[in-house]
């Protein structure tokens, strides 16, 4: 018999060897349980012809063996990423025995993928140094199926235009610590070294642009942008080109368009009436989805405004299937901010007002500024007979909003008086007019009135990482984790550029980071405990330590590097942490105890300030929990193995040590309903100076005739306000039919695959 021949990667031909697929398969199942190399081969099933090429055979193996994680063989997720890094290595190195990190560095930036300043900060006698720490890149076993996928398809620097890889995994890893520590001198090693532990070992979890970008000649690594725009065209133009600028370097956007009047008001002397706020929306949707990531995924933003905005009954109702086009704007989502006063109003059968914000002067600002000055003039304009009004039942009001939240699942809330109130900045000096794309972040912002606004303009960025809570055993060892993760971040914020003024002013001014949480169900799981109250003294013992060890960290590098200029208009400029400024409802959950020593932390923020005015942000967090073989984010997992769909195809992904915590994991749709979830979210929220993106869920299986009452949807709106919640992102619903689809999220079928990368967030 004649032998066939292959084609190797070098385009030269040898014959078919099949002892090379068994010893390439049982390289890849060495010490893994229920894992079986024939039954990959029977499954591959190869199909030999003349001249075939070895990487089609290798990933005809990779497709078979993703195709055999299951929940009664999930170590298959583990064999699958180990044949991904063996195909990478070989493709990178064109062997599976990497180059020196030197040899790395000078070739990718001959070919213009790597930053050339990394030369500039680092001998070559020091890059061989730091080549030991990659400890024979042995860490790349440890990454799942899912995680590798991501991370071949959405990190590792390559030519997505003819598939050039030009880095793995633990070169990444080291190349971003380098990038980061470059400019410290002395300690800078002991950091690059632990930071790159943290990372690659998933303790750390960072976003996206610091992922894909951080080493690159790319140098813009804030995953959330914060801008809004004034009531006049001029801030309106220079508010669409700052969207522009930011959509082209892959952020998501919140965009605060609430001043602007409504259809029907006065423009100048009266002689022309106003358009009102949706064409400027479309506008900025125009805006927004001009630039798209690869011509694969356009911009994302969230619009938020006043519910007391004249035009809400059009507003709320932008984004559903009826109606013209000329009356929807579909392709942003947005967000109706509240306060208490419309909560009274709901809770004692009042109405909620609609005015244009033109004509009620002060209220707007008060709306953020004042809670006892917004009602005082928000009920004096109620009296006013000359100006346009007119009113609805709060009732209504609020069952319109629910209605549109949960037929969307993508309009939002904002309740600006816990961002204020409960936030980290002085309210009548800094206030908080909206939050991002994704409801986390709470930062000031001042609407521009040209693009290169030099005054009073302010774009907020925020740059994010999150800390693996499913890997930590004890409180105390958050100190070295966010100590490294806020070292990292406000490095970075002089390391990247800026491609509008203000949002380098802004940024230099108040230096604002967000660390979040990933792997939140497998840190109860794993400690027997379910989304219930059974584990809110758990959860509040960690999350205050969590919170201490980040604010400690920022206080130390105010010593160390001085604080940020904008210091004193900050809450802890002025010693007021916030463990002083949360709801104290809250205490009616868990006991306020104070475990750390905060009184120290308070003097020492009093005597020498905070360097960055925000530490904390919960973001959602979907590929970095791929990644990082972990639950994604703060969420319940949707089943033990769920699906991700992405461009690339469908990826299973396992909860982690499925083998021991099976029974152990509080599954989304078993709950009952959000009220556990929401009191967790409730005693992290006190912990945190900026916001946590708060989803809503419900299995319509649980209720009457499958369908969510709506007093129902109105009890746990009110409970999230009850205990101080600032944002709700998501409405989630299991409303998916066969059994295939019922371990998918919602997220996985419709649009959202298009946002999941801005955010980091959203895709941290």
């Amino acid at each position: 018999m004649t032998s066939i021949f292959v084609t190797k990667r070098s385009g030269e031909t040898e014959p078919f060897n099949i002892n090379k697929i068994h010893r390439v398969l049982e390289w890849a199942c060495q010490e893994l349980i229920g894992v079986s190399v024939s039954e990959i081969e029977l499954r591959a099933n190869v199909q030999l012809y003349e001249k075939m090429e070895t990487i089609k055979i290798h990933d005809l193996l990779i497709k078979s063996t993703a195709e055999l994680i299951t929940e009664s063989t999930p170590n298959y997720q583990f064999v699958a990423a180990r044949l991904i890094n063996y195909k990478l290595k070989k493709i990178v190195y064109g062997d599976k025995d990497p180059w020196p990190l030197i040899d790395i560095i000078n070739h990718n930036i001959d070919a213009g993928v790597y930053d050339a300043d990394i030369l500039n900060k680092y001998s070559e006698a020091e890059i061989d140094y730091i080549n030991s720490f990659i400890v024979n890149h042995n860490r790349d076993d440890d990454f799942t199926y899912a995680g590798m996928e991501q991370m071949q398809s959405k990190y590792l620097v390559q030519n997505r235009t003819d598939g050039t890889l030009y880095e793995t995994p633990q070169v990444l890893y080291i190349m971003i610590a380098m990038t980061l520590f470059g400019r410290y001198n002395g300690r800078r090693m002991k950091f690059i070294r632990e930071f790159y532990n943290a990372v690659s070992q998933f303790y750390i979890s960072l976003p996206t642009p610091i992922m894909a970008g951080c080493r690159t000649p790319t140098r813009q690594f804030s995953s959330c942008v914060v801008l809004e725009s004034n009531d006049s065209l001029d801030s309106i133009n220079a508010t669409s080109t700052s969207i522009v600028k930011y959509i082209s370097k892959k952020a998501g956007l919140g965009i605060n368009a609430g001043k602007i009047r409504a259809v029907g008001s006065h423009i100048g002397d009266g002689s022309v009436a106003h358009t009102g706020l949706i064409p400027f929306l479309k506008y900025f949707q125009s805006a927004v989805k001009s630039c798209s990531q690869g011509g694969v995924r356009g911009g994302a933003a969230t619009v938020y405004m006043p519910v007391w905005h004249y035009e809400f009954e059009d507003l709320v109702v932008l984004k559903n299937n009826r109606g013209t086009e000329e009356t929807r704007v579909r392709n942003m989502d947005y967000a109706f901010q509240f306060n208490k006063l419309m909560y009274e109003r709901l809770l004692t059968g009042g109405k909620i007002t609609f005015f244009s914000p033109d004509d009620v002067p002060g209220l707007y600002d008060a709306f953020f500024e004042d809670q006892e000055l917004f009602e005082e003039l928000y009920t004096k304009y109620e009296r006013a007979w000359k100006i346009r009004k007119k009113s609805l039942p709060a009732l209504e009001v609020f069952s319109q909003f629910l209605t549109e939240r949960k037929e969307t699942g993508r309009i939002y809330l904002q309740n600006v008086d816990h961002a204020n109130t409960h936030g980290a900045f002085i309210e009548k000096q800094a206030p908080i007019h909206q939050s991002n794309l994704c409801c986390e972040i709470d930062l000031p912002s001042h609407g521009l009135e040209s693009y290169d606004d030099t005054n009073k303009g302010e774009i907020s960025l925020c740059t994010l990482s999150a800390i693996n809570w499913g890997l930590i055993n004890d409180p105390s060892q958050f100190e070295h984790y966010c100590e490294l993760a806020v070292r990292a971040l406000d490095a970075l914020l002089d390391y990247q550029n800026y491609p509008v003024i203000a949002a380098q002013r802004s940024t230099m001014n108040r230096r604002p980071l967000g660390v979040g949480i990933i792997n939140l169900a497998y840190f109860l799981a794993k400690r027997g405990l379910k989304y219930d109250d059974d584990a809110l003294e758990t959860v509040d013992e960690y999350a205050e330590a969590w919170s201490y060890y980040l604010i400690k960290a920022s206080a130390d590098l105010a010593e160390e590097q001085g604080c940020c200029y904008k210091n004193m208009e900050t809450k802890y400029g002025h010693g007021i942490l916030p463990i002083d400024t949360y709801k104290k409802e809250v205490d009616e959950l868990v006991k306020p105890k104070q475990r750390m020593p905060w009184k120290a932390l308070r003097g020492q923020l009093k005597k020498k300030g905070i360097r960055n005015s925000t530490l904390m942000a919960i973001m959602p967090a979907e590929t970095s929990a791929q990644i990082s073989n972990s639950t994604n984010g703060i969420e319940p997992p949707r089943a033990l193995v769920s699906y991700k769909q992405s461009k690339d195809g469908v990826m299973p992904q396992v909860v982690p040590n499925m083998y021991n915590l099976k029974n152990k994991y509080d599954l989304l749709w078993d709950q009952q309903g959000p009220e556990g979830y929401l009191k967790i979210m409730a005693i992290i929220q006190k912990y945190v100076d900026q916001g946590i993106s708060v989803n809503t869920s419900y299995n319509p299986a649980q209720y009457e005739d499958n369908k969510i009452p709506l007093s129902i949807m109105l009890k746990d709106l009110i409970t999230f306000y009850k205990y101080g919640g600032k944002q709700l992102y998501y409405f989630n619903t299991n409303d998916l039919t066969t059994e295939d689809e019922s371990t998918l999220s919602r997220e996985d079928f419709d649009s959202q695959k298009d946002y999941d990368d801005y955010c980091e967030s959203c895709s941290l």
